[in-house]
């Protein structure tokens, strides 16, 4: 029990993660250590593109549906959060979630969140849609 509180506590440092989303996580995800790579968690989710080929020919299509769709669901919300505010701008709310945890840990999750939300307004002005640039961000954070 007191583990999961820690892994808990590890995982609302991130943008848009919250006790719901990080205990929906722990529990419908289980052992983190079966997934060697983030590539395969996001192919268990169902957060990667399908893919529509034949030979040389390769067509990607839109995210899959297979997957756990309330994890996926969470996630992508959780996401809507990366893609609000400034770059290395943390919110009160933040810092209060973040707090008591370890520097290590905080370092950690502020580079990730300051990456994604680099990224998210690299998209943004290339002219991709902003649905699509949430997603991604996610699909990246999870990578």
């Amino acid at each position: 029990m007191i583990l999961a509180l820690e892994k808990v506590k590890k995982l609302v440092c991130f943008l848009g993660v919250k006790i719901h989303t990080a205990l929906s996580c722990l529990v419908e995800t289980g052992d983190f250590q079966r997934f060697a790579k983030g590539n395969i968690y996001a192919a268990y989710l169902g957060l990667v593109p399908g893919e529509d080929s034949s030979s040389d020919n390769i067509n990607r299509l839109s995210i899959t549906k297979a997957g756990n769709s309330h994890l996926k669901k969470l996630l992508v919300e959780a996401s809507t959060g990366i893609c609000k505010g400034q770059i290395g701008h943390k919110s009160k709310d933040l810092k209060a979630r973040q707090y008591g945890n370890a520097p290590e840990v905080i370092a950690y999750a502020d580079k990730a969140n300051e990456r994604l939300r680099r990224k998210y307004y690299k998209m943004i002005g290339h002219g991709k849609k902003k649905n699509v640039a949430v997603t991604e961000v996610k699909v990246d954070s999870i990578l």
